[in-house]
């Protein structure tokens, strides 16, 4: 083999090399660091620590929400009650995780109007997807749920803004049956009118 051939392969393997790794490196946001996410495993170990279920039980709601949506950014673990006749209210708090960056507390309040009657007390442990840091949090989020409890129910609901998508899987008691469209507004404070 002739040295012009050696290190015509030589370059080629690098090349090849450096694409492979490159193509293997997680995305970035829009600061430039590299968005590190949750997979399954960690997603529904934590959910059934938090909400006191079952890891086939957490792994039967979070299945369908990592076919649809993939590996989430972060998760925000809390506590929420809400209550309607006909108009809704909704108040949480809870705490945002993300890979790489540090725990911040989150509160979330919002209206609701729709065919529901009743009320519910749960925990809330929300998925979220294209959330690249945290204060990106910090808006609105329509979304549509029907909920059904009756003593206790578990269920997961989609809200998205601006590229980010939310999914809460709550876990409660109350008594509470309907459908309703609202928002939530995600805050750095707690705040008494849900608007």
């Amino acid at each position: 083999m002739d040295r012009r051939s050696l290190i015509t392969s030589g370059l080629a393997t690098f090349g090849l090399s450096a694409c492979a790794s490159s193509s293997n490196a997680p995305s970035q946001g829009p600061d430039g660091r590299p968005v590190q996410t949750f997979n399954r495993d960690e997603i529904v170990n934590a959910t059934s620590d938090f909400l006191g279920v079952t890891a086939e039980a957490a792994g039967g709601a979070i299945e369908r929400v990592f076919r649809e949506n993939g590996q989430p950014t972060g998760y925000i673990a809390g506590e929420e009650g809400a209550a309607a006749i006909g108009l809704g209210l909704r108040y949480g708090r809870g705490l945002l995780y993300m890979k790489g960056r540090p725990t911040q507390e989150v509160f979330w309040q919002g209206p609701s109007i729709g065919w529901d009657m009743g009320g519910n007390a749960s925990r809330c442990f929300t998925l979220c997807y294209d959330l690249h840091y945290p204060d990106a949090i910090f808006r609105r989020f329509p979304g549509v749920e029907g909920s059904a409890y009756m003593v206790g129910g578990m269920g997961v609901q989609y809200q998205r803004a601006d590229g980010i998508t939310l999914a809460p899987i709550r876990a409660g008691v109350g008594l509470r049956l309907g459908a309703n469209v609202g928002y939530l507004a995600y805050s750095r404070v707690r705040n008494v009118i849900p608007l």
